[in-house]
């Protein structure tokens, strides 16, 4: 299948590769399938594209990579709703707010995406706890950009 995307241009994937988001995303309930796209020469950030609508793409990164005490309890209607049983079948992903310079970029730690590996299932799950902000700038992180290679 080919999908055309905001950043990459049209792209061919195969149905693999789609995570299906049963109630959409927040702001987008009838965007239900998304497929991740590496970004060239960037192993930290990734872009959360929509399979039908070319400009709904989000960049996103993993948090516990961003923020050394991140944490949270996922909720049981995102664990009933993805079907979660091990630790193990999932990961977590955040949405960023990219700036320049990169380093006042944010993260959204009060809405991680958790991502069910072996269903191929994903969920936007909103925090109600105020310990993480919304807005969490990432502050200057090493290996941001993979030069070296």
């Amino acid at each position: 299948m080919h999908i055309k995307t905001k950043f990459f241009g049209e792209i061919e994937l195969n149905s693999e590769q789609l995570w299906h988001f049963p109630k959409g995303i927040p702001g987008f309930e009838d965007e239900r399938e998304f497929v991740l796209l590496p970004i060239e020469g960037n192993t930290m950030f990734q872009v959360l594209q929509s399979a039908k609508v070319s400009d709904i793409a989000l960049i996103v990164a993993n948090p516990y990579s961003l923020v050394e005490d991140y944490t949270f309890d996922i909720d049981e209607p995102t664990i009933e709703l993805l079907d979660i049983k091990l630790e193990d079948d999932i990961f977590v992903l955040g949405v960023l707010s990219l700036k320049d310079p990169l380093e006042t970029s944010t993260i959204n730690l009060q809405a991680p995406i958790v991502f069910h590996t072996l269903k191929k299932t994903a969920k936007q799950m909103i925090i109600n706890d105020n310990k993480f902000a919304v807005h969490h700038i990432i502050g200057s992180q090493p290996s941001l950009t993979k030069e070296e290679a």
